[in-house]
């Protein structure tokens, strides 16, 4: 519904990463936009099986200078946590770790670009582990700190520096970048 509400406008940047091809159906490379909204849809359709590493790749590589060069008023997130380490409907294999490594690149270009207004609203996931962890780790991220000894921080300072340095992305997010090539400047 995101990506439809604002197809033919310049006025929203969309970017999604997601299982594709799956529910609702949408959601492609070729996905980019139309009319004036040409190039302010990019989507990173992915068939499955990535986790923190691949995601984190995915931010460094896509969402941060796509993101800078956008400029946003306000970065909107709608967090689904169906990519989730044993989530029944999808194939992903995202932890904690990674849910947090990705609300702290968000909080920060939120800082650095649109004094740090930043809205993470819960979109699905179908394990409630995964739910309960991945909202914990998006909290304490957002907090910038453990919320106290029964939720630990999920993400240590050299775990973090160690996904800030994932930069090689896998086959699909290379055909993603291409795509984004066409509107956007991107290292090569």
């Amino acid at each position: 519904g995101t990506q439809h509400s604002f197809y033919d406008s310049d006025q929203v940047f969309y970017f999604s990463t997601h299982q594709f091809p799956y529910y609702p159906g949408t959601g492609s490379l070729l996905e980019t936009g139309e009319g004036k909204g040409e190039g302010y849809t990019i989507n990173v359709p992915l068939y499955g099986g990535q986790g923190d590493s691949d995601f984190a790749s995915i931010f460094n590589t896509m969402v941060k200078p796509l993101v800078r060069q956008y400029k946003p008023q306000l970065i909107l997130v709608s967090c689904g946590f169906d990519i989730y380490n044993g989530d029944p409907l999808g194939s992903m294999q995202v932890g904690p770790a990674g849910f947090s490594y990705m609300t702290r690149v968000l909080v920060e270009l939120a800082e650095e670009l649109c004094e740090g207004r930043l809205l993470i609203t819960l979109e699905g996931g179908y394990n409630l582990t995964g739910m309960r962890d991945g909202s914990l780790a998006v909290l304490t991220s957002l907090c910038g700190e453990a919320l106290g000894e029964s939720f630990p921080s999920y993400l240590s300072d050299e775990q973090f520096e160690n996904f800030a340095t994932q930069t090689v992305p896998e086959e699909q997010v290379k055909q993603a970048l291409d795509v984004a090539k066409n509107y956007w400047k991107l290292d090569d």
